[in-house]
């Protein structure tokens, strides 16, 4: 089993919202490992919208992809890339 991390910036006008955690949660249920996003000590199953969601990550704040499994540093090169990537929204 291996653990991989990225440091990223929210970058998207509109911050993890709603739309956007979805579309996390999608990639994130793409791999077996365990994946979490952490902000300011606070930690999220990276495969829950909710959880994603009370994070409140708004736009400029830092956060940190994490991943424990045997996929996990595919898992983290793509999850940090969809994030620099706005999520695939226009802003």
């Amino acid at each position: 089993m291996s653990r991989a991390e990225a440091n990223c910036e929210i970058i998207n006008e509109l911050g993890l919202h709603l739309r956007a955690a979805a579309t996390f949660v999608k990639l994130a249920e793409s791999f077996e490992s365990d994946i979490a996003l952490e902000r300011d000590g606070m930690s999220a199953n990276g495969k829950s919208i909710i959880a994603l969601v009370t994070l409140a990550a708004a736009k400029g704040v830092s956060v940190r992809v994490t991943a424990d499994g045997e996929d996990a540093p595919e898992a983290v090169r793509e999850l940090a890339e969809l994030i620099r990537e706005r999520f695939g929204e226009d802003e």
